[in-house]
């Protein structure tokens, strides 16, 4: 075992292949087309204040595809799930969270981002036992903070996070209530959607599967597919980055101070919950990909504007530039592809 680190690791192996690969047919990269129009026809008017904030989520290239998944390519399902997350967002203000809002729920680590997954995917450690405040809505927008966070640091190409729920320790007090699970469900089933690629339970003591019972019909089936209890975690996740309490190799000794300078800095995150400004090297790099993404467009005969604000990209997309990461990522605006659809 490797002696004990600060060090949070904010980006994969640099031999990670990134996975799960999409590819879409002629037909479904139509409908893909057809919800990013029908999204953007409902943008707030550029006057509003959360306009760029909206604009920069719908651009993303993953929230079309998700979407579009999410409803079994049934088209009116899509653009009521995406039209139902558009309203939540612009009350909730997900990418718009300060710090320090919440960091006084990440002093215990009973949430942490550390590490990847064999598929490039962020892991989320969730321990209830660390639990360190009264239920209230800052957690519920701490545990935003840290999907937001995760999606920021998903290498490109790669859509889905992992979450390891670990109950050692975790009491019938600390553990969340059913009512709080449920709030948490509906905004990673409703708002998240595609996002969770694994939920891995470990150590859960038989006086706590009761918890499992009560919120399994609260459970979507997918996402219900997709979690599993004691696994082999050294076969889902590289040594170098699972956790030594779970057999790893990656020697993590948690400290407060260090881990939200490094998640905050490796995201980009301003004070104000915006992005750092960019210096004016970096800025001639985002101009450049604004152009390009502006060319795609053209290209698709999208005429929806690419954003404007000057932060739109991370300090970890920079850092992501340099690794060397396999990605089989599809352009789902490019020449129609054969019919094949991958997904694990």
């Amino acid at each position: 075992m490797s002696a004990k680190t600060h060090e949070v690791l904010v980006s994969p192996h640099p031999e990670t292949i990134v996975g799960p690969i999409h590819e879409y047919t002629e037909e479904q990269a139509a409908k893909i087309k057809d919800l990013r129009e029908y999204a953007h026809s409902l943008l707030l008017p550029p006057t509003d204040p959360y306009h760029p904030w909206e604009l920069r989520w719908l651009n993303k290239p993953d929230t079309m595809t998700r979407y579009s998944r999410a409803s079994k390519w049934n088209y009116a399902d899509a653009q009521k799930r995406i039209k139902a997350t558009m309203e939540w967002r612009r009350e909730f203000k997900p990418d718009l969270i300060p710090p320090e809002e919440v960091r006084i729920e990440s002093e215990t680590g009973k949430i942490i981002i550390n590490g990847f997954d064999r598929d490039g995917r962020p892991i989320i450690y969730m321990r209830p036992g660390r639990e360190n405040t009264e239920t209230g809505p800052r957690q519920l927008r701490h545990l935003v903070w840290c999907l937001e966070r995760a999606k920021d640091l998903m290498p490109p190409g790669q859509e889905s996070l992992v979450i390891i729920v670990d109950y050692k320790s975790t009491t019938l007090r600390t553990n969340p209530s059913i009512s709080v699970a449920r709030k948490v469900l509906t905004i990673l089933q409703q708002h998240y959607v595609e996002t969770l690629g694994r939920a891995l339970v470990v150590n859960l003591p038989i006086l706590l599967s009761f918890f499992y019972k009560g919120i399994s019909p609260f459970l979507d089936p997918v996402t219900r597919d997709k979690m599993r209890f004691n696994p082999d975690l050294l076969e889902l996740i590289p040594p170098s980055h699972l956790d030594a309490d779970f057999g790893g190799d990656f020697n993590y000794e948690f400290e407060p101070t260090s881990y939200w300078d490094q998640i905050v800095a490796a995201c980009g995150i301003a004070a104000d919950g915006t992005r750092v400004e960019k210096t004016k090297d970096e800025s001639k790099v985002e101009a450049g990909a604004l152009k390009e993404t502006s060319e795609e467009n053209a290209d698709s005969d999208d005429t929806t504007p690419s954003p404007t604000i000057s932060s739109l990209e991370t300090v970890l997309e920079e850092k992501l530039a340099g690794v060397s990461i396999s990605n089989k990522n599809v352009d789902v605006d490019a020449a129609p592809q054969p019919a094949l659809v991958t997904v694990s």
